[in-house]
Protein backbone atom coordinates (compact mmCIF):
# COMPACT_ATOMS: atom_id res chain seq x y z
CA UNK A 1 0.00 0.00 0.00
CA UNK A 2 1.17 3.54 -0.79
CA UNK A 3 2.41 4.93 2.54
CA UNK A 4 0.53 8.15 1.88
CA UNK A 5 -2.74 6.22 1.95
CA UNK A 6 -1.92 3.90 4.85
CA UNK A 7 -4.27 4.44 7.82
CA UNK A 8 -3.37 7.18 10.26
CA UNK A 9 -2.74 6.41 13.92
CA UNK A 10 -5.18 9.08 15.01
CA UNK A 11 -7.53 11.74 13.65
CA UNK A 12 -8.05 15.00 15.53
CA UNK A 13 -11.07 17.04 14.45
CA UNK A 14 -11.13 20.65 15.67
CA UNK A 15 -14.47 22.39 15.23
CA UNK A 16 -14.99 26.07 16.02
CA UNK A 17 -18.38 27.75 15.96
CA UNK A 18 -19.44 30.56 13.61
CA UNK A 19 -16.07 31.21 11.92
CA UNK A 20 -16.27 32.82 8.49
CA UNK A 21 -12.93 31.73 6.96
CA UNK A 22 -12.32 35.11 5.36
CA UNK A 23 -11.71 36.46 8.86
CA UNK A 24 -8.32 34.76 9.15
CA UNK A 25 -4.89 35.12 7.66
CA UNK A 26 -5.19 31.87 5.69
CA UNK A 27 -8.52 33.11 4.32
CA UNK A 28 -6.96 36.29 2.96
CA UNK A 29 -7.52 38.79 5.78
CA UNK A 30 -4.75 41.28 6.45
CA UNK A 31 -6.55 42.39 9.60
CA UNK A 32 -7.51 39.29 11.62
CA UNK A 33 -4.60 37.57 13.34
CA UNK A 34 -4.68 33.75 13.26
CA UNK A 35 -1.03 32.62 13.33
CA UNK A 36 -1.71 29.03 14.45
CA UNK A 37 -4.39 28.36 11.86
CA UNK A 38 -2.24 30.06 9.23
CA UNK A 39 0.59 27.65 10.05
CA UNK A 40 -1.80 24.70 9.85
CA UNK A 41 -3.00 25.89 6.44
CA UNK A 42 0.59 26.34 5.23
CA UNK A 43 1.42 22.76 6.24
CA UNK A 44 -1.45 21.08 4.39
CA UNK A 45 -4.50 21.52 2.20
CA UNK A 46 -7.06 24.30 2.33
CA UNK A 47 -10.46 23.77 0.71
CA UNK A 48 -11.28 27.31 -0.33
CA UNK A 49 -14.86 26.53 -1.35
CA UNK A 50 -16.24 24.59 1.57
CA UNK A 51 -19.87 25.11 2.58
CA UNK A 52 -21.99 24.20 5.57
CA UNK A 53 -25.04 21.97 5.01
CA UNK A 54 -27.02 24.54 7.03
CA UNK A 55 -26.20 28.01 8.38
CA UNK A 56 -27.31 27.02 11.89
CA UNK A 57 -25.58 25.05 14.64
CA UNK A 58 -27.81 22.04 15.28
CA UNK A 59 -28.72 21.13 11.66
CA UNK A 60 -25.11 21.62 10.53
CA UNK A 61 -23.76 19.43 13.33
CA UNK A 62 -26.34 16.73 12.61
CA UNK A 63 -25.04 16.67 9.02
CA UNK A 64 -21.49 16.54 10.34
CA UNK A 65 -22.39 13.53 12.50
CA UNK A 66 -24.44 11.57 9.98
CA UNK A 67 -22.89 12.62 6.67
CA UNK A 68 -26.40 13.43 5.40
CA UNK A 69 -28.07 16.56 4.06
CA UNK A 70 -30.56 18.31 6.34
CA UNK A 71 -33.62 17.08 4.41
CA UNK A 72 -32.32 13.53 4.92
CA UNK A 73 -31.67 13.61 8.68
CA UNK A 74 -34.53 16.07 9.43
CA UNK A 75 -32.87 17.93 12.28
CA UNK A 76 -34.31 21.16 10.94
CA UNK A 77 -33.61 23.72 13.66
CA UNK A 78 -32.12 24.35 17.10
CA UNK A 79 -34.84 22.33 18.84
CA UNK A 80 -34.61 19.12 16.77
CA UNK A 81 -31.15 17.75 17.43
CA UNK A 82 -29.18 14.64 16.51
CA UNK A 83 -29.95 11.87 19.00
CA UNK A 84 -27.99 8.92 17.65
CA UNK A 85 -30.95 7.41 15.80
CA UNK A 86 -29.03 7.50 12.53
CA UNK A 87 -25.49 6.04 12.39
CA UNK A 88 -22.67 8.55 12.88
CA UNK A 89 -19.05 8.33 11.86
CA UNK A 90 -18.35 7.57 15.53
CA UNK A 91 -20.70 4.57 15.45
CA UNK A 92 -18.90 3.25 12.36
CA UNK A 93 -15.48 3.65 13.95
CA UNK A 94 -16.57 2.04 17.20
CA UNK A 95 -17.98 -0.92 15.29
CA UNK A 96 -14.51 -1.35 13.79
CA UNK A 97 -12.95 -1.36 17.27
CA UNK A 98 -11.56 2.17 17.10
CA UNK A 99 -11.59 4.47 20.13
CA UNK A 100 -13.73 7.60 19.67
CA UNK A 101 -13.91 10.44 22.20
CA UNK A 102 -15.01 14.06 22.27
CA UNK A 103 -13.99 17.08 24.30
CA UNK A 104 -16.21 20.15 24.23
CA UNK A 105 -19.22 21.31 22.24
CA UNK A 106 -21.18 18.80 20.16
CA UNK A 107 -24.67 20.38 20.24
CA UNK A 108 -26.60 17.13 19.99
CA UNK A 109 -29.74 16.37 22.02
CA UNK A 110 -28.00 15.42 25.26
CA UNK A 111 -25.04 13.49 26.67
CA UNK A 112 -27.20 10.43 27.42
CA UNK A 113 -27.95 9.67 23.76
CA UNK A 114 -25.51 7.27 22.13
CA UNK A 115 -24.14 9.45 19.35
CA UNK A 116 -21.05 7.34 18.69
CA UNK A 117 -18.54 8.31 21.37
CA UNK A 118 -16.89 6.00 23.87
CA UNK A 119 -16.62 8.98 26.16
CA UNK A 120 -17.65 12.65 26.10
CA UNK A 121 -15.51 15.06 28.12
CA UNK A 122 -17.00 18.48 28.95
CA UNK A 123 -20.02 17.73 26.75
CA UNK A 124 -22.12 20.68 25.60
CA UNK A 125 -25.57 19.97 24.15
CA UNK A 126 -29.04 21.52 23.85
CA UNK A 127 -30.18 23.30 26.99
CA UNK A 128 -32.21 20.72 28.96
CA UNK A 129 -32.27 18.59 25.80
CA UNK A 130 -34.92 20.93 24.32
CA UNK A 131 -33.27 23.95 22.72
CA UNK A 132 -35.08 26.85 21.06
CA UNK A 133 -38.61 25.46 20.67
CA UNK A 134 -39.96 28.96 19.97
CA UNK A 135 -37.93 28.98 16.75
CA UNK A 136 -39.92 25.99 15.46
CA UNK A 137 -43.04 28.20 15.19
CA UNK A 138 -42.95 28.90 11.44
CA UNK A 139 -46.31 27.83 10.03
CA UNK A 140 -47.08 30.67 9.76
CA UNK A 141 -44.11 32.65 10.96
CA UNK A 142 -45.02 35.37 13.51
CA UNK A 143 -44.59 38.90 12.22
CA UNK A 144 -41.95 39.77 14.83
CA UNK A 145 -39.90 37.36 16.89
CA UNK A 146 -38.08 39.80 19.09
CA UNK A 147 -34.74 38.12 18.53
CA UNK A 148 -32.40 36.44 20.97
CA UNK A 149 -30.42 38.90 23.13
CA UNK A 150 -27.17 38.57 21.16
CA UNK A 151 -25.68 41.88 22.27
CA UNK A 152 -26.84 42.07 25.87
CA UNK A 153 -23.22 41.41 26.87
CA UNK A 154 -20.51 42.75 24.61
CA UNK A 155 -16.98 44.02 25.07
CA UNK A 156 -13.89 43.20 27.08
CA UNK A 157 -14.20 40.57 29.76
CA UNK A 158 -14.32 36.83 30.21
CA UNK A 159 -17.43 34.76 29.59
CA UNK A 160 -18.30 31.21 30.57
CA UNK A 161 -17.63 30.32 26.95
CA UNK A 162 -14.09 31.72 27.11
CA UNK A 163 -13.37 29.68 30.22
CA UNK A 164 -14.97 26.63 28.65
CA UNK A 165 -12.82 26.90 25.51
CA UNK A 166 -9.65 27.15 27.57
CA UNK A 167 -10.61 23.99 29.48
CA UNK A 168 -11.47 22.17 26.26
CA UNK A 169 -8.15 23.09 24.65
CA UNK A 170 -6.17 22.06 27.72
CA UNK A 171 -8.00 18.75 28.10
CA UNK A 172 -7.49 18.02 24.40
CA UNK A 173 -3.79 18.80 24.74
CA UNK A 174 -3.57 16.53 27.79
CA UNK A 175 -5.42 13.71 25.98
CA UNK A 176 -3.02 13.89 23.04
CA UNK A 177 0.05 14.16 25.27
CA UNK A 178 -1.02 11.09 27.25
CA UNK A 179 -1.34 9.06 24.05
CA UNK A 180 2.15 10.03 23.03
CA UNK A 181 3.64 9.51 26.47
CA UNK A 182 2.11 6.05 26.80
CA UNK A 183 3.09 5.03 23.28
CA UNK A 184 -0.54 4.20 22.53
CA UNK A 185 -0.44 2.82 19.00
CA UNK A 186 -4.13 1.90 18.81
CA UNK A 187 -6.10 3.95 16.27
CA UNK A 188 -8.29 6.67 17.74
CA UNK A 189 -10.36 9.73 16.84
CA UNK A 190 -10.78 12.83 18.98
CA UNK A 191 -13.39 15.53 18.31
CA UNK A 192 -12.50 18.91 19.87
CA UNK A 193 -15.45 21.34 20.03
CA UNK A 194 -14.65 25.01 20.66
CA UNK A 195 -17.36 27.67 20.99
CA UNK A 196 -15.56 30.85 19.85
CA UNK A 197 -16.17 33.04 17.94
CA UNK A 198 -19.84 32.34 18.71
CA UNK A 199 -21.63 35.07 20.68
CA UNK A 200 -21.82 36.44 23.37
CA UNK A 201 -19.33 38.93 21.99
CA UNK A 202 -17.29 39.01 25.19
CA UNK A 203 -13.54 38.55 24.79
CA UNK A 204 -10.52 38.95 27.09
CA UNK A 205 -9.02 42.43 26.83
CA UNK A 206 -5.69 41.47 25.15
CA UNK A 207 -7.53 40.03 22.16
CA UNK A 208 -9.92 42.98 21.88
CA UNK A 209 -6.93 45.33 21.99
CA UNK A 210 -5.79 43.84 18.67
CA UNK A 211 -8.76 45.46 16.93
CA UNK A 212 -9.46 49.10 17.85
CA UNK A 213 -13.13 49.56 16.91
CA UNK A 214 -12.64 53.05 15.48
CA UNK A 215 -10.20 51.65 12.90
CA UNK A 216 -12.65 49.12 11.44
CA UNK A 217 -14.57 49.70 8.20
CA UNK A 218 -18.33 49.37 8.21
CA UNK A 219 -19.89 46.20 6.74
CA UNK A 220 -20.91 46.01 3.09
CA UNK A 221 -24.38 46.43 1.56
CA UNK A 222 -26.07 48.18 4.46
CA UNK A 223 -29.79 49.01 4.06
CA UNK A 224 -29.21 52.38 5.75
CA UNK A 225 -26.85 53.17 2.86
CA UNK A 226 -29.44 52.32 0.21
CA UNK A 227 -29.09 48.56 -0.25
CA UNK A 228 -32.38 46.69 -0.82
CA UNK A 229 -32.51 43.22 0.70
CA UNK A 230 -34.03 40.21 -1.03
CA UNK A 231 -37.67 39.88 0.19
CA UNK A 232 -37.09 36.51 1.93
CA UNK A 233 -34.06 37.98 3.70
CA UNK A 234 -36.02 41.13 4.57
CA UNK A 235 -38.71 38.98 6.18
CA UNK A 236 -36.11 37.16 8.30
CA UNK A 237 -34.37 40.43 9.26
CA UNK A 238 -37.67 42.01 10.35
CA UNK A 239 -38.45 38.94 12.44
CA UNK A 240 -35.07 38.87 14.22
CA UNK A 241 -34.37 42.63 14.37
CA UNK A 242 -30.79 42.01 15.46
CA UNK A 243 -29.29 45.15 13.93
CA UNK A 244 -31.73 47.24 15.97
CA UNK A 245 -30.20 45.82 19.15
CA UNK A 246 -26.92 47.54 18.29
CA UNK A 247 -28.45 50.89 17.40
CA UNK A 248 -25.33 52.84 16.44
CA UNK A 249 -22.30 52.48 14.18
CA UNK A 250 -20.03 52.68 17.22
CA UNK A 251 -21.75 49.61 18.66
CA UNK A 252 -21.57 47.85 15.30
CA UNK A 253 -17.83 48.44 15.14
CA UNK A 254 -17.46 47.18 18.70
CA UNK A 255 -19.38 44.02 17.76
CA UNK A 256 -17.01 43.46 14.84
CA UNK A 257 -13.96 44.05 17.02
CA UNK A 258 -15.21 41.55 19.60
CA UNK A 259 -15.83 38.94 16.90
CA UNK A 260 -12.33 39.42 15.49
CA UNK A 261 -10.94 39.21 19.02
CA UNK A 262 -12.80 35.95 19.57
CA UNK A 263 -11.35 34.56 16.33
CA UNK A 264 -7.85 35.32 17.61
CA UNK A 265 -8.75 33.87 21.02
CA UNK A 266 -10.01 30.71 19.31
CA UNK A 267 -6.82 30.55 17.21
CA UNK A 268 -4.78 30.53 20.43
CA UNK A 269 -6.76 27.54 21.72
CA UNK A 270 -6.26 25.70 18.43
CA UNK A 271 -2.57 26.45 18.80
CA UNK A 272 -2.47 24.65 22.14
CA UNK A 273 -3.94 21.53 20.56
CA UNK A 274 -1.57 21.68 17.58
CA UNK A 275 1.40 22.16 19.87
CA UNK A 276 0.43 19.04 21.81
CA UNK A 277 0.26 17.04 18.59
CA UNK A 278 3.64 18.32 17.45
CA UNK A 279 5.24 17.50 20.81
CA UNK A 280 3.62 14.07 21.17
CA UNK A 281 5.78 12.34 18.59
CA UNK A 282 2.65 11.50 16.58
CA UNK A 283 2.43 14.50 14.25
CA UNK A 284 3.36 12.50 11.15
CA UNK A 285 0.75 9.87 11.95
CA UNK A 286 -2.08 12.27 12.83
CA UNK A 287 -4.63 13.65 10.42
CA UNK A 288 -5.76 17.07 11.64
CA UNK A 289 -8.96 18.65 10.35
CA UNK A 290 -10.03 22.18 11.24
CA UNK A 291 -13.48 23.44 10.29
CA UNK A 292 -16.43 25.42 11.65
CA UNK A 293 -20.13 24.64 11.67
CA UNK A 294 -21.13 27.82 9.79
CA UNK A 295 -20.13 31.48 9.44
CA UNK A 296 -21.43 34.84 10.66
CA UNK A 297 -22.92 37.75 8.69
CA UNK A 298 -21.17 40.30 10.91
CA UNK A 299 -23.28 43.21 9.71
CA UNK A 300 -23.22 42.53 5.96
CA UNK A 301 -26.61 43.47 4.47
CA UNK A 302 -27.60 44.68 7.95
CA UNK A 303 -27.58 41.06 9.17
CA UNK A 304 -25.90 39.52 12.22
CA UNK A 305 -25.45 35.94 13.34
CA UNK A 306 -26.12 33.33 10.60
CA UNK A 307 -29.35 31.89 9.04
CA UNK A 308 -29.02 33.09 5.43
CA UNK A 309 -27.46 31.60 2.31
CA UNK A 310 -24.84 34.25 1.55
CA UNK A 311 -21.24 33.18 1.90
CA UNK A 312 -20.73 35.11 5.15
CA UNK A 313 -23.12 32.61 6.72
CA UNK A 314 -22.59 29.44 4.64
CA UNK A 315 -18.86 29.38 3.81
CA UNK A 316 -16.74 27.46 6.33
CA UNK A 317 -13.02 26.82 6.71
CA UNK A 318 -11.66 23.36 5.94
CA UNK A 319 -7.98 22.67 6.63
CA UNK A 320 -6.28 19.26 6.49
CA UNK A 321 -2.79 18.34 7.63
CA UNK A 322 -1.22 14.91 7.66
CA UNK A 323 1.22 12.51 6.08
CA UNK A 324 1.29 12.81 2.30
CA UNK A 325 -0.87 15.95 2.15
CA UNK A 326 1.01 18.63 0.25
CA UNK A 327 0.45 22.33 0.89
CA UNK A 328 -2.12 23.51 -1.61
CA UNK A 329 -5.38 25.38 -2.11
CA UNK A 330 -8.22 23.19 -3.42
CA UNK A 331 -11.02 24.69 -5.51
CA UNK A 332 -13.30 21.62 -5.47
CA UNK A 333 -16.57 22.52 -3.70
CA UNK A 334 -16.61 20.68 -0.37
CA UNK A 335 -19.02 20.27 2.53
CA UNK A 336 -19.15 19.22 6.16
CA UNK A 337 -20.87 16.02 4.96
CA UNK A 338 -17.45 15.08 3.57
CA UNK A 339 -16.01 14.77 7.08
CA UNK A 340 -17.77 11.43 7.73
CA UNK A 341 -16.11 9.51 4.85
CA UNK A 342 -12.82 11.35 5.42
CA UNK A 343 -12.46 10.22 9.03
CA UNK A 344 -13.39 6.64 8.20
CA UNK A 345 -10.99 6.43 5.29
CA UNK A 346 -8.18 8.01 7.32
CA UNK A 347 -8.52 5.27 9.95
CA UNK A 348 -8.80 2.41 7.48
CA UNK A 349 -12.60 1.89 7.59
CA UNK A 350 -14.57 1.69 4.35
CA UNK A 351 -17.11 4.56 4.15
CA UNK A 352 -20.72 3.65 3.29
CA UNK A 353 -21.26 4.02 -0.45
CA UNK A 354 -24.73 5.57 -0.05
CA UNK A 355 -23.55 8.74 1.69
CA UNK A 356 -23.72 11.98 -0.33
CA UNK A 357 -20.29 13.12 0.88
CA UNK A 358 -16.92 12.30 -0.63
CA UNK A 359 -13.69 11.81 1.31
CA UNK A 360 -11.57 14.94 1.27
CA UNK A 361 -8.52 12.69 0.91
CA UNK A 362 -9.96 11.37 -2.34
CA UNK A 363 -10.77 14.90 -3.45
CA UNK A 364 -7.12 15.83 -3.02
CA UNK A 365 -6.15 13.10 -5.48
CA UNK A 366 -9.06 13.57 -7.88
CA UNK A 367 -10.31 17.17 -7.73
CA UNK A 368 -13.65 18.05 -9.30
CA UNK A 369 -14.09 21.82 -9.70
CA UNK A 370 -17.64 21.29 -11.03
CA UNK A 371 -18.91 19.32 -8.03
CA UNK A 372 -22.27 20.38 -6.51
CA UNK A 373 -22.96 20.73 -2.78
CA UNK A 374 -26.06 21.83 -0.86
CA UNK A 375 -27.07 24.01 2.05
CA UNK A 376 -30.56 24.43 3.54
CA UNK A 377 -32.28 26.61 6.12
CA UNK A 378 -35.65 25.81 7.74
CA UNK A 379 -35.32 27.48 11.11
CA UNK A 380 -35.69 30.65 13.18
CA UNK A 381 -37.06 33.60 11.22
CA UNK A 382 -37.56 31.79 7.91
CA UNK A 383 -41.04 32.00 6.38
CA UNK A 384 -40.25 29.18 3.93
CA UNK A 385 -37.42 26.77 3.15
CA UNK A 386 -34.26 28.18 1.60
CA UNK A 387 -31.89 26.06 -0.49
CA UNK A 388 -28.38 26.77 -1.77
CA UNK A 389 -26.64 24.92 -4.57
CA UNK A 390 -22.93 25.62 -5.02
CA UNK A 391 -21.79 24.24 -8.36
CA UNK A 392 -18.34 25.17 -9.56
CA UNK A 393 -18.21 28.93 -10.05
CA UNK A 394 -21.97 29.35 -9.62
CA UNK A 395 -24.13 29.66 -6.53
CA UNK A 396 -27.92 29.42 -6.61
CA UNK A 397 -30.26 30.49 -3.80
CA UNK A 398 -33.75 29.02 -4.15
CA UNK A 399 -36.50 30.25 -1.81
CA UNK A 400 -39.93 28.60 -1.67
CA UNK A 401 -42.44 31.26 -2.71
CA UNK A 402 -39.82 33.94 -3.36
CA UNK A 403 -37.55 34.87 -6.30
CA UNK A 404 -34.20 33.06 -6.62
CA UNK A 405 -30.73 34.58 -6.46
CA UNK A 406 -27.73 33.71 -8.64
CA UNK A 407 -24.09 34.63 -8.06
CA UNK A 408 -20.95 34.21 -10.17
CA UNK A 409 -18.30 33.34 -7.58
CA UNK A 410 -15.43 33.61 -10.06
CA UNK A 411 -16.14 37.24 -10.92
CA UNK A 412 -18.12 38.28 -7.85
CA UNK A 413 -16.76 36.41 -4.81
CA UNK A 414 -18.36 38.94 -2.43
CA UNK A 415 -21.82 38.17 -3.87
CA UNK A 416 -22.59 41.80 -4.56
CA UNK A 417 -24.53 41.29 -7.81
CA UNK A 418 -27.57 39.03 -8.08
CA UNK A 419 -27.79 37.76 -11.67
CA UNK A 420 -31.06 35.82 -11.36
CA UNK A 421 -33.03 38.43 -13.34
CA UNK A 422 -30.32 38.87 -15.98
CA UNK A 423 -31.47 37.65 -19.44
CA UNK A 424 -27.85 36.76 -20.23
CA UNK A 425 -27.82 34.29 -17.33
CA UNK A 426 -31.31 32.78 -17.76
CA UNK A 427 -29.83 29.55 -19.12
CA UNK A 428 -27.48 29.15 -16.18
CA UNK A 429 -30.33 29.78 -13.75
CA UNK A 430 -32.57 27.16 -15.39
CA UNK A 431 -29.77 24.61 -15.46
CA UNK A 432 -28.91 25.06 -11.77
CA UNK A 433 -32.58 24.95 -10.76
CA UNK A 434 -32.92 21.67 -12.66
CA UNK A 435 -29.83 20.27 -10.90
CA UNK A 436 -31.26 21.28 -7.51
CA UNK A 437 -34.57 19.58 -8.29
CA UNK A 438 -32.77 16.39 -9.25
CA UNK A 439 -31.57 16.29 -5.64
CA UNK A 440 -34.70 17.44 -3.80
CA UNK A 441 -38.17 18.91 -4.22
CA UNK A 442 -38.11 22.29 -2.44
CA UNK A 443 -41.90 22.38 -1.93
CA UNK A 444 -42.00 18.86 -0.50
CA UNK A 445 -39.03 19.47 1.81
CA UNK A 446 -40.51 22.77 3.02
CA UNK A 447 -43.75 20.98 3.90
CA UNK A 448 -41.89 18.10 5.57
CA UNK A 449 -39.91 20.50 7.76
CA UNK A 450 -42.99 22.46 8.83
CA UNK A 451 -44.95 19.29 9.58
CA UNK A 452 -42.14 18.01 11.82
CA UNK A 453 -41.89 21.39 13.54
CA UNK A 454 -45.66 21.62 14.00
CA UNK A 455 -45.63 18.26 15.75
CA UNK A 456 -42.90 19.50 18.10
CA UNK A 457 -44.82 22.71 18.81
CA UNK A 458 -47.99 20.76 19.58
CA UNK A 459 -46.06 18.40 21.87
CA UNK A 460 -44.75 21.50 23.69
CA UNK A 461 -48.27 22.74 24.46
CA UNK A 462 -49.15 24.49 21.22
CA UNK A 463 -48.13 27.62 19.38
CA UNK A 464 -48.68 30.16 22.18
CA UNK A 465 -47.01 27.94 24.77
CA UNK A 466 -43.98 27.45 22.54
CA UNK A 467 -43.65 31.19 21.94
CA UNK A 468 -44.10 31.88 25.67
CA UNK A 469 -41.00 29.84 26.48
CA UNK A 470 -39.04 32.99 25.66
CA UNK A 471 -36.13 33.95 23.48
CA UNK A 472 -33.56 31.52 24.81
CA UNK A 473 -30.19 32.41 23.34
CA UNK A 474 -27.01 30.38 23.31
CA UNK A 475 -26.66 27.00 24.96
CA UNK A 476 -25.09 27.43 28.42
CA UNK A 477 -21.55 26.15 28.91
CA UNK A 478 -20.95 23.34 31.40
CA UNK A 479 -19.40 24.52 34.65
CA UNK A 480 -15.79 23.49 35.18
Amino acid sequence: MDDRRAPFRQVVLICSDEHDPRHSGFGGSTLVKTPHLDRLAAQGAQFTRCWTPSPLCVPARASLATGLWVHQHRCWDNAIAYDGGLPSWGHRLRAAGIRVESIGKLHYRDAQADTGFDRQHEPMHLAEGKGQVWGSVRDPLPEVGGGAPLFKRMGAGESDYNRFDRRVAQKAADWIAARGREGDAAPAALFVGLVAPHFPLVVPQPYLDLYPPDSLPMPKLRPQDGYTRHPWVERLANYNRLDEQLGSDAQRRLAMACYFGLVSFMDEQVGRVLRAIDESGMAEDTLVLYFSDHGDNLGARGLWNKSVLYRESTAVPMLLRGRGIAARAVQTPASLVDVFPTVLQALGVEPPAELPGRSLLDQLERPDPHRCVLSEYHAIGSPTGAFMLAAGDWKLHEYVGYPPELFDLANDPQELHDLAASPAHAGVLRELQAVLRERLDPLRVDRLAKDDQNRLVQASGGREAALAIGRIGATPAPRG
